[in-house]
């Protein structure tokens, strides 16, 4: 199922690892608190993916004063998430979809991750990028089929200042 702008954001609960543990995290109990940047990644401790995380972490308060929380999405299990994010520095709400379900309901699976270097997973996290504002809405969404192909921040930016 392929997302488009004006479409209503899949809701989904996923665990996040908090200072006591895990923890849910319910995508629509946080529609209407402020805009969501959903960035999705295929795995934690990867090039493109430390590098994606590490710079969004750095330019955190850019999506704070365009009232935009980030919440970064993979396939991996929250211990490990937790782990990636003290090693590199990333700082902002990671999340666990474990059972790749939110990847699936956002049409972002790789049926088979990488085969040519032997990484047939599916089921993995295609880069991808969604602004889901207030109500609730997609306002912008971003698919990449290339692994180390990166989001368009500038547009990603502009579409938060428009909202």
């Amino acid at each position: 199922m392929k997302l488009n702008v004006g479409d209503k954001a899949p809701d989904f609960t996923l665990v996040t690892l908090g200072a006591n543990g895990p923890e849910t995290f319910t995508l629509s109990e946080h529609i209407g608190s402020a805009n969501l940047l959903l960035l999705f990644v295929p795995m934690a401790f990867t090039g493109g993916c430390t590098a994606e995380f590490c710079d969004i972490s750095k330019n955190i308060s850019a999506y704070d004063a365009l009232d935009a929380k980030v919440l970064g999405i993979s396939g991996d299990n929250p211990f490990a998430q937790a782990a990636w994010a003290e090693k590199e520095g990333i700082t902002l709400t990671l999340l666990s979809d474990y059972e790749h379900k939110a990847t699936e309901d956002y049409g972002v699976a790789y049926s088979s991750f990488l085969p040519e270097k032997n990484l047939i997973m599916g089921g993995v996290p295609k880069r991808s990028a969604f602004v889901v504002d207030k109500q609730g809405t997609i306002q912008y969404a971003e698919v990449l089929e290339v692994p180390s192909d990166m989001p368009d921040f500038d547009a990603i930016q502009s579409c938060l200042k428009g909202l």
